[in-house]
């Protein structure tokens, strides 16, 4: 009998959040919760390792009737597009545990209940292959994120969650309405794979694309519907950040890749140029809102909507370098951009202030702290050698291809993500050492350290030889290129 991996995968952290309800000691809770992360983590490692890289297939797929009536099947499955986001979900899993640790000090159990349950719907999202269980998975997230936010975020977290919550759901919406059109549209089922074998017209194609796209680009975000993220990031706490960075933000771009492209190739096309402006506006603005903050917190999250411009601009390239640049620029984000957010985390428990201002000097007081915040702030604005290089040359390199001007805006906001990161690295790391810093700031932990490893790992691994990365996903990015270019083309 074939162990169904994908469902253990998902199911983990349920079963980890189940046996929390047991327990009444917080240290307890903490390291079952820690256990059972770090077995999905181990699991996530087992499927990478068992990935067939030369074929575009779903891989280690399930099926089995849910709601036979309707069509409804439980249908797990990954390809080269899903695999490494659910790694990077597993991976980012007991991170953020550990990122918890002594931040959480409140109903620690609700709080690590919450996070297995956040982890275990967003890998549902990642390896749905029914349309109606990835939209259960999809808008089930939304439960465990606002009460992470709600419950354990600062002064003003009831707002930030609100104001999170209905952006989402607003969007989400939507996107119900498109899953049934699709259904009838595509012959009464919610089989992705057969969805994206079906040609519907172009009319109906183009309602879809709209649909989709506000429901996705709440979830980038995308200019101008990213209000929710800076409130919601300033507020959640850092584990909650990491999440909504390093996760959750993919969810947006995900869809496009497995939904708007494949199943609407010819309204994906068309908009194209509409898409890659888009994408320009959110790079070049969100490099500007950043480089006005003078909250820390606030600063990576704006830098988050310029990054994330780098993504869809990838994808909306629609050609090989873009695409597979915009995927890796997702998993790269993920990696950087969640450092980041643990990094002020860690600064915040020792200071309880956010404002740059505050900090100075850190490199005397705290080197390690620092040397390993020079590696991410140098990876985030993509130096040669980082991670983010790699994806965002690729995306350069395809948006170029695709569109001179596009491809001139991104460049100025790359500038501008240097200029935003070098400043604030300046001001927090160099310079005198403030009083605040003389008094109350310490270098990291063991734990902390523990947390810090991996992501720096990942920085210099891609950087330095993403070929493993790309290896993943080059069969399923070239199938799905085939698929919207001959399609739109009428082959």
């Amino acid at each position: 009998m074939t162990v169904p991996l994908l469902s253990l995968i998902v199911f983990v952290p349920v079963a980890g959040a189940a046996l929390l309800m047991f327990l009444r000691n917080d240290d307890a809770v903490r390291w079952t919760a820690l256990g059972f992360t770090v077995l999905d983590f181990a699991l996530s490692i087992a499927m990478l390792a068992g990935f067939d890289t030369t074929t575009h297939e779903m891989q280690f797929t399930e099926r089995r009737p849910w709601v036979p009536a309707l069509g409804i099947t439980y249908a797990l499955g990954v390809d080269g597009i899903s695999a490494l986001f659910v790694f990077l979900t597993a991976l980012l899993g007991w991170i953020c545990v550990l990122a918890s640790w002594v931040a959480i000090d409140r109903k620690v159990k609700e709080f690590m209940i919450s996070l297995l349950a956040m982890q275990a719907l967003m890998l549902g999202v990642f390896c749905a292959l029914d349309l109606f269980l990835f939209y259960v998975f999809w808008e089930a997230m939304l439960i465990p994120m606002y009460l992470i936010i709600g419950v354990w975020g600062g002064d003003g977290r009831v707002y930030a969650a609100f104001k999170f919550f209905l952006y989402t759901l607003a969007g989400s919406l939507l996107f119900l309405v498109g899953v049934i059109v699709l259904y009838f549209q595509g012959g009464e089922t919610f089989d992705i794979l057969a969805l994206t074998a079906k040609d519907l017209p172009f009319q109906v194609q183009s309602w879809l694309f709209f649909a989709f796209l506000i429901a996705f680009a709440v979830k980038v975000p995308m200019v101008p519907v990213h209000t929710w993220l800076p409130d919601a990031h300033v507020q959640a706490p850092t584990a909650g950040s990491i999440i909504l960075a390093g996760v959750l933000l993919k969810m947006g771009a995900y869809g496009f890749l497995r939904f708007s492209l494949p199943m609407l190739p010819e309204a994906s096309v068309y908009y194209s140029t509409l898409m890659l402006a888009l994408s320009a506006l959110a790079i070049v603005y969100g490099g500007f809102l950043a480089l006005a903050q003078d909250d820390l917190k606030k600063l990576v999250a704006y830098s988050s909507i310029s990054h994330m411009g780098f993504v869809t601009m990838g994808i909306f390239a629609l050609n090989l370098r873009g695409l597979e640049g915009g995927i890796l620029q997702m998993f790269n984000h993920g990696v950087t951009t969640g450092a980041l957010f643990l990094f002020v985390g860690l600064i915040y428990e020792r200071t309880h202030t956010r404002s740059i201002a505050d900090y100075g000097g850190l490199m005397k007081v705290a080197p390690v702290y620092t040397a390993f915040l020079a590696l991410f702030t140098l990876s985030s604005m993509a130096l040669p050698g980082t991670n983010s290089f790699v994806g965002e040359l690729l995306v350069l390199s395809g948006g170029f291809a695709a569109n001179l001007a596009v491809g001139t805006a991104a460049v100025l906001g790359a500038l501008l993500g240097a200029a935003y990161l070098l400043g604030m690295y300046r001001k927090v790391a160099l310079g005198p050492v403030s009083v605040r810093a003389q008094f109350k700031i310490r270098d990291v932990n063991g734990r902390e350290i523990t947390a810090i490893l991996p992501l720096a790992v990942f920085v210099l691994w891609v950087g330095l030889y993403p070929k493993p990365f790309l290896d993943v996903m080059d069969a399923s990015v070239k199938h799905l290129l085939t698929q919207v270019h001959d399609r739109e083309s009428g082959q």
